[in-house]
């Protein structure tokens, strides 16, 4: 119920970013309004779900209103949440195509716990690759720069391991 609730926050976001800030926060908020949308067709328990989904929508209404801009910790704890989230929806995504084990499988806790991170840092990278990308091509007000890229990423990081711990220790009554 609360996931639905931000899903369809999240399509209210998209309609009222397109006439604000157009083709960029038009992008953004598909983005985030798909992102949404993916834990609930793969059934995710709530306890992933509700953060996840409120957690990306944050994210992008942060960017778009400049917060990072006057809050200057926020994007890193931003990037550390919202990269763990991801990590553990990329995991558990996985898993539910069967590429790769469920979480916490049996005799599996340190390979998934090392999974969940490299997928949280993978993602990390794309979502840096994006920002310069979007600085680039599309709005230089996206933030960019080597101190930014490196501390987005090293939050990513930490954000990832906090992922995996709790996600490598999901027992059979978990899933």
């Amino acid at each position: 119920m609360a996931g639905d609730l931000l899903r369809a926050a999240a399509l209210v976001s998209l309609a009222v970013a397109v006439p604000l800030y157009g083709f960029v926060g038009a992008a953004l908020f598909l983005l985030v309004l798909g992102g949404t949308m993916l834990p609930r067709a793969l059934g995710l328990p709530t306890a992933l779900d509700v953060p996840f989904c409120a957690t990306i929508l944050l994210a992008a209404w942060a960017a778009q209103l400049d917060w990072y801009e006057a809050v200057d910790w926020l994007d890193l704890v931003v990037h550390a949440v919202a990269t763990g989230l991801v990590a553990a929806v990329a995991h558990l995504t996985l898993a539910r195509v069967r590429l790769l084990p469920e979480p916490g499988a049996p005799r599996s806790r340190l390979a998934s716990a090392m999974t969940t991170v490299a997928l949280g840092l993978a993602l990390a990278v794309v979502w840096e690759v994006g920002e310069w990308l979007g600085h680039t091509y599309l709005d230089d007000r996206i933030q960019v720069g080597t101190s930014d890229t490196v501390g987005d990423l090293l939050a990513g990081a930490l954000g990832a391991v906090a992922a995996a711990v709790p996600l490598s220790r999901r027992t059979d009554a978990d899933r």
